[in-house]
């Protein structure tokens, strides 16, 4: 990966909706050889999708916690816990940790009473769970912005 591999990777982070011809006016390109290199960072899985910012207010769902959980130390509840995982669309990001607590969640819901809810019904039901700890996120002070790109 070049300088300006890395350059395509920066501009279409900061907008995704670049057309080949804004692009390639950004990376100093012409558009051929840009699609030709966009095409090959797709294909090379460097470029692993597009995706619109959803505002969450506006679909109802501001109201954001973490959550960090501890499961059972051994495979099967592992296993179990995050195919679960996958059918909880309020849980819209999940990691497997080092240490403890072995997972952190991140839930998007419409208010307090819909997490309640969620902790009550779902969460706490899952099989393998020992704790659950809940932190609500009071504001963002850093939004994503993709990944930096060296030099």
């Amino acid at each position: 990966m070049d300088s300006i591999d890395k350059n395509i990777l920066r501009e279409l982070q900061s907008d995704g909706r670049l057309t080949i011809q804004e692009l390639a006016q950004r990376v100093g390109l012409t558009p051929s050889p840009c699609m030709r290199r966009v095409r090959q960072l797709e294909q090379d899985g460097v470029i692993q999708g597009y995706r619109a910012i959803i505002n969450p207010e506006a679909v109802g769902r501001s109201f954001e916690v973490l959550v960090s959980i501890e499961v059972k130390r051994d495979r099967e509840a592992v296993e179990a816990f995050e195919a679960a995982l996958q059918d909880i669309p309020d849980v819209i990001e999940a990691y497997r940790l080092f240490g403890s607590p072995g997972c952190l969640l991140r839930i998007a819901v419409a208010d307090i009473t819909a997490y309640e809810q969620l902790w009550i019904e779902r969460l706490t039901t899952l099989a393998g769970i020992t704790e659950v700890n809940s932190q609500i996120i009071m504001k963002r002070v850093k939004e994503p912005k993709g990944l930096p790109v060296g030099p």
